[in-house]
């Protein structure tokens, strides 16, 4: 059971990250829906650096942080994971279950969105903590776990790596297109490492008895397997064989009648 609980070190990430989130919801709340300083200092600087095709790039990014890409992502780890259709519904119940304390969260705050007029990509439902960036980051946490477990360490790292850059990506371009806060991303950010350091050990205890499984049950056939071709190599009574006689056999004849 020991596996199921999250270890020291991982408390020791999601005790100030659980901290810091409670903290910057109070704070959020006790604005009534006023930006900080710092949100609108970036927010008017991310306006002053659009460019058509910068915008173009942003776009498409974006829209990679929700949809079928998260999900799919998800899935493809419980299969790097596990190569198990349990370990594929696990996984993608993580993302999912991890959207709706997003969800209720977002509802509880209501924090409204920047202006209308600044925002050049649809949006809708109160700003904080953003989906986009909650999303990728938890869609981005959930393959680079898969791909530590199963690669080589500096290739796992690497791919953690891209993964982590992707979750980012997404997140800068809901600042640049003007449907969030900044801290409507660090909202997101650390509700999703909440939430990873909270499930992973759950999942990855998950995926390991379902590779226990797998490795029992192959054993148990080819046992299986094993016996009934021992059975059939000693043949009938009437002494006759349906198949080549086997070493055991051969020496049985050499030994006499």
């Amino acid at each position: 059971m020991s596996g199921l609980r999250p270890s020291r070190r991982a408390w020791m990430i999601v005790a100030p990250a659980a901290l810091a989130l409670a903290v910057l919801t109070a704070l959020v709340v006790a604005a009534h829906g006023v930006p900080f300083a710092v949100d609108a200092a970036v927010h008017d600087r991310a306006l002053e650096h659009r460019t058509a095709g910068t915008l173009d790039a942003a776009k498409l990014l974006t829209d990679t942080g929700t949809g079928v890409v998260p999900y799919t992502l998800a899935a493809v780890a419980g299969w790097i994971a596990c190569r198990r259709a349990q370990a594929v519904v696990a996984s993608v119940a993580v993302l999912a279950l991890g959207q709706l304390v997003r969800v209720t969260l977002r509802y509880a705050v209501d924090r409204p969105r920047p202006p209308l007029a600044d925002r050049v990509t649809d949006s809708s439902g109160p700003a904080f903590p953003s989906g986009h960036a909650t999303t990728s980051a938890l869609a981005a946490g959930l393959l680079a776990w898969a791909l530590l477990r199963v690669a080589p360490p500096l290739a796992g790292r690497l791919a953690a790596a891209c993964c982590a850059l992707w979750a980012v990506g997404v997140a800068a371009t809901r600042i640049f297109l003007g449907v969030h806060w900044p801290t409507d991303i660090v909202g997101g950010w650390l509700l999703a490492t909440c939430w990873l350091v909270l499930t992973l050990p759950v999942l990855g205890t998950f995926t390991d008895r379902l590779l226990a499984e797998r490795v029992t049950g192959h054993g148990t056939g080819r046992g299986a397997g094993g016996g009934r071709g021992t059975g059939a190599g000693h043949g009938t009574g009437t002494g006759q064989r349906t198949g080549p006689a086997e070493p055991s056999d051969a020496h049985s004849a050499a030994d006499g009648p």
